[in-house]
């Protein structure tokens, strides 16, 4: 009889495992801190500075294509006002408060400047289209905003957004802040000022 020769059986093929690349553990960051990229967007508010303590320094274009600084009003009063936005309801009227008292202003011995993020362009054609004749301040940098405390986060409807506080700042002669209105209401608000200013 013939030898029947055993068949080899081959190995059983092993199934390859395909090696995905690991993907990078996330670190989670700690309680309360922001991504870089998110505090870039966001700055938070500063204190407003305080009567009795040192006017912050600014240097800004103004609309009538000059510029000013805290030094230029060296042995003046000076009334600063931040506004949000020009040729706004509330922004024009106080705008136009201020522009109305300008002489009485002066007869106290003070000089009002009202500063935005706006440009000097546009600074132009809110003056030319109320006929305002107070001095109007560009910080599209938001430098001096920043040093006085007025940029900040704000709500509005339920949104929330960047943006300037109204305040108004009454500076002596030695350039000492003399009174701080934070968070202002515009209506009566010029008159309330010159009264300050009259009593400094």
């Amino acid at each position: 009889m013939a030898k029947t020769t055993p068949s080899r059986k081959s190995p059983p093929k092993t199934a390859k495992k395909s090696i995905s690349p690991k993907k990078p553990t996330k670190t989670k960051s700690p309680a309360g801190s922001k991504s870089p990229a998110k505090a870039a967007g966001k700055t938070a508010a500063k204190s407003l500075p305080e009567a009795g303590q040192k006017a912050p320094a600014f240097s800004l274009p103004t609309d009538d294509g000059k510029k000013i600084s805290l030094k230029s009003f060296a042995g003046k009063k000076l009334v600063l006002y931040f506004y949000p936005k020009d040729d706004t309801p509330g922004c024009t009227v106080e705008a136009l408060g201020f522009t109305a008292l300008k002489s009485a202003f002066e007869k106290a011995g003070a000089k009002v400047v009202g500063i935005s993020k706006d440009s000097v362009a546009a600074h132009c054609k809110f003056r030319d289209k109320h006929n305002l004749s107070i001095t109007l301040a560009s910080d599209e940098t938001g430098d001096a905003l920043a040093a006085y405390g007025v940029w900040g986060e704000k709500k509005l409807y339920g949104r929330t957004f960047m943006g300037i506080t109204r305040s108004t700042f009454l500076i002596d002669e030695k350039g000492v802040i003399a009174k701080v209105w934070p968070k202002v209401k515009v209506n009566g608000h010029p008159e309330e000022v010159l009264a300050a200013v009259k009593a400094l």
